[in-house]
């Protein structure tokens, strides 16, 4: 990886990162950020589910000169190899097979002890014992993410507001999805946790004696949440996402378990997209309408009730989304191997690097509906 030049920041009021869930995905948003920040684009909102979420509570949770420095130390302390093996970055594989085969053999590792400060296997197996808490109620202890998360985050940093703050799980109980969010919510390490309890790997996570799963179950995408959040702003926001809602026809049954995990976790984003620009589109007609009205109409219930969505704020959407090698198979979220850390984290430095290359993803946007969207695969010219 090479060094990003810093950029003038765009005129822009708010710039958004938005971290999707993917477990051991995770490090390509690390590597993205990384870009990010040699760049010069400091955030002043960050959201994510699940994986997201925690990496979401790093960057909020520390001083900018220090995010990536954190955000490398949770990723190398979740994927220290077992036992006291040696990392071998060195090690070539010769070709996809041993590739396969190698990430595979991790992955087992990965499902019979955990991932090191992150979660471990729970003995005896849930499954096994009588009906109880469901704090308990999951194959994984994930209480030693609590402590990672205590040495690694500044949570006071994170209540004084200095970036808005989010992350979405779901209430078990109501089925419904909540954001904790900085403005509303005193964040603290059991809030990052519900939103990453994903079931049954996970258990349910208590707070304030309501208890929560991964936000993943409802919404793995936390771009409605921005954009629906008021006051609206002008907004250069960043969306990552773990998993491509576009793919191929499957040809084995490892490619479907790999597809349909891509189809639920992508949260249509593409579609959630092409919602708001038409929403948008309404919005800027509705506020010119409103400035061409007499008076004594702009004073009706109607019209008041129009400006109330009224806006003509302008929106970037860059889109950034992980394109799964085809050895890493089903395992790919569970992975959480040294080498693929590296992988993903180069991946997500270098696609980062490549979308700052394009000057229209920094420029405000004169379209009629005041919206663009960038996807470095579909619009990327090199």
């Amino acid at each position: 990886m090479s060094g990003i030049a810093a950029v003038v920041r765009p005129e822009f009021e708010r710039i958004a990162l938005l971290l999707q869930g993917g477990g051991a995905l995770g490090s390509y948003q690390a590597g993205v950020y990384q870009a990010l920040a040699e760049a010069g684009l400091h955030p002043d909102c960050v959201a994510g589910i699940s994986i997201g979420a925690i990496n979401s509570a790093l960057i909020a949770g520390n001083p900018p000169e220090k995010r990536v420095e954190k955000l490398r130390a949770f990723w190398e302390t979740v994927s220290r190899p077992p036992l006291g093996l040696p990392h071998l970055p060195n090690l070539q594989l010769a070709n996809d097979l041993n590739h396969q085969l190698v990430n595979q053999w991790r992955a087992l590792g990965i499902l019979m002890f955990g991932a090191p400060n992150f979660f471990q296997p729970r003995v005896p197996p849930p499954i096994f014992t009588p009906a109880g808490n469901p704090t308990v109620l999951g194959f994984y202890d994930t209480s030693p993410l609590r402590t990672l998360l205590e040495t690694l985050v500044d949570f006071d940093r994170i209540n004084a507001k200095e970036l808005r703050f989010g992350v979405g799980a779901v209430n078990i109980k109501t089925g419904n999805f909540i954001y904790f969010d900085n403005l509303t919510h005193t964040v603290r390490p059991e809030h990052i946790m519900a939103s990453g309890a994903l079931p049954p790997g996970f258990p349910a996570t208590e707070i304030d004696g309501e208890f929560y799963w991964d936000g993943g179950i409802v919404s793995n995408t936390p771009l409605q949440w921005v954009l629906d959040s008021r006051p609206r702003v002008d907004t250069l926001a960043f969306q990552v996402d773990l998993w491509s809602a576009r793919g191929e026809l499957p040809r084995d049954m490892i490619e479907v378990d790999v597809r349909q995990k891509d189809i639920r976790y992508s949260s249509r984003t593409r579609a959630s997209t092409d919602q708001f620009r038409r929403m948008q589109s309404m919005r800027r007609a509705a506020a010119k309408l409103l400035r061409d009205m007499p008076d004594a109409l702009r004073q009706t219930e109607e019209a008041e009730l129009m400006a109330q969505e009224a806006d003509s704020k302008v929106y970037n959407i860059i889109h950034l989304i992980y394109r799964a090698r085809s050895y890493e198979g089903a395992s790919k979220d569970y992975e959480f191997s040294r080498r693929t850390m590296e992988e993903h984290w180069a991946s997500g430095y270098d696609d980062m690097a490549r979308t700052l290359r394009h000057p229209e993803v920094l420029q405000r946007p004169d379209s009629p509906d005041g919206v663009f969207t960038f996807d470095l695969r579909e619009q990327g010219r090199e």
